[in-house]
């Protein structure tokens, strides 16, 4: 059987609470930037429920002696965001997982032709196949980008299965080209546009995300 990209939609106040928050073209962008920032983290959270591996130790409390589970240490985990937007939830990722390693990509798109081209490039000449990874950019929209940055990964020897994707925002035409290329991966978002119109925008969407994270040109 074909493996079925997997996408989850978490169903949290908090996160709906701060979707609203983005959308509205109002919001100041020091909000905007926390409203991601808090996405990030929730969605962080979500996407180690059964990810992280455990290991069983040896503790004594005040009053006895019993077991408990930490994480891993020798497994290696990585955050990878897509800049600029990405870099806005590395902060809230890295408070739940502070030995992770931050690997920097810069990537950016023709308004024209959507093609997406490398302009900043961290990531290190092998990746290790048991490597953990998370991917931070707010939104998936053509699909383009992403796909680029997985292909990316993939070629410097990460393992597909092992990669989930922080998102704000997805429409289906970058689902349906993640599920072509890489079906293992997980995508974690707030919520699912169904429109991207003809300059690659999602709609209702929030605008250009690095924009109005960075207080450049707000869309």
């Amino acid at each position: 059987m074909a493996a079925q990209l997997r996408i989850y939609v978490p169903p949290h106040p908090l996160l709906r609470h701060w979707l609203t928050v983005v959308r509205d073209r109002q919001t100041p962008v020091p909000l905007f930037r926390t409203a991601v920032a808090e996405m990030g983290r929730w969605l962080t959270y979500e996407a180690c429920r059964e990810w992280l591996p455990t290991q069983e130790v040896t503790v004594e409390t005040p009053l006895a002696v019993t077991t408990g589970e930490v994480l891993a240490a020798e497994v290696p985990l990585v955050i990878v965001p897509v800049l600029r937007a990405g870099l806005v939830m590395v902060e809230s990722c890295l408070s739940i997982l502070p030995l992770a390693r931050v690997y920097h990509l810069g990537l950016v798109r023709d308004e024209e032709t959507l093609a997406a081209s490398c302009y900043l490039n961290r990531l290190p000449e092998a990746i290790a196949p048991e490597t953990r990874i998370l991917i931070t950019e707010p939104m998936l929209a053509t699909g383009g980008t992403i796909v680029q940055v997985l292909s990316m990964l993939a070629e410097r020897g990460a393992d597909p299965a092992l990669v989930r994707i922080l998102s704000v925002i997805c429409a289906p035409p970058a689902l349906n080209r993640v599920q072509e290329r890489f079906p293992m991966v997980q995508i974690y978002c707030a919520a699912i546009d169904e429109v991207v119109n003809e300059r690659g925008w999602i709609v209702p969407g929030l605008g250009d995300a690095g924009d109005r994270a960075f207080g450049t040109t707000v869309a």
